[in-house]
């Protein structure tokens, strides 16, 4: 039974790696266009006129951010699509016959989703690189975070995936939880260039600790500590894992 489950297992988390890989133009490319022009756009406007912990280019402060915004978007949309497009052509039930456990169905699922973001990622910072001298600080804290990070938005994934039924319940999900949370994230600026009270704000804001720490990997420069960025990361993670395998232990919206 356990060799069976193992197997199973492999073929759940190979199944969900190939869905975005035959379509790793769409899934992978695409998204890291769109970061590259994100890109091109800011530093275009901003370079000349801001500058970022004292002495760091703008164009080099923005592209780690890109890198995991793009690693955390991805990671979400890859679990959560899977789902939802199980659940809605039906052959959800293919991948809840076999003897999987709710834990070995929850890892395969948020594996590949954190593969998918960590090539997104890969993708992105290569195709910075050259136009940015980015220096590269503490390479432990960047997989960290981005492993982290990876795995906690994956879970959101398999959650929003659970939940909806339909896909503008997901749309809905993304636009007004994952979007706004990512974009008010300190991606774009450093949350000492706004107003006290939007500091604060910022700092009950998840996924700011992930980009800070992430940041922190290559400059060695944050606007927190780095060890309070992986305290709330790894909390979160830990709390949304609970959640999920909870809900994958009673078939919530999954079993009838």
């Amino acid at each position: 039974m356990h060799e069976a489950r193992l197997l199973g297992f492999r073929t759940l988390l190979y199944k969900e790696v190939l869905r975005f890989w035959k379509v790793s133009f769409q899934t992978v490319a695409a998204p890291v266009l769109n970061a590259i022009l994100y890109l091109l756009i800011f530093s275009h406007v901003l370079e000349r006129h801001v500058t970022v912990y004292g002495e760091i280019a703008y164009t080099t402060f923005l592209v780690p951010g890109l890198v995991m915004m793009s690693l955390l978007q991805n990671s979400f949309a890859n679990s959560s699509s899977s789902l939802i497009q199980s659940k809605i052509t039906g052959n959800i039930i293919f991948v809840l016959l076999p003897p999987l456990s709710h834990r070995e169905f929850y890892a395969a699922y948020v594996i590949a989703s954190v593969a998918r973001g960590l090539f997104v990622g890969c993708g992105v910072l290569l195709v910075s690189l050259p136009f940015v001298s980015l220096p590269i600080t503490s390479p432990g804290w960047i997989l960290a975070f981005a492993v982290l990070g990876g795995g906690l938005l994956a879970s959101l994934g398999v959650i929003a995936g659970i939940w909806a039924d339909k896909f503008d319940q997901l749309a809905a999900f993304q636009n007004f939880l994952i979007m706004p949370l990512t974009m008010l994230s300190g991606v774009f600026y450093s949350i000492h260039t706004l107003p006290q009270v939007w500091q604060e704000i910022s700092h009950i804001n998840p996924f700011f600790f992930m980009i800070d720490g992430f940041r922190y990997g290559f400059f060695g420069q944050s606007d927190v500590s780095p060890w309070l960025s992986l305290t709330v990361v790894s909390v979160s993670f830990v709390l949304l894992a609970v959640l999920t395998l909870a809900m994958l232990a009673r078939g919530y919206k999954l079993r009838a």
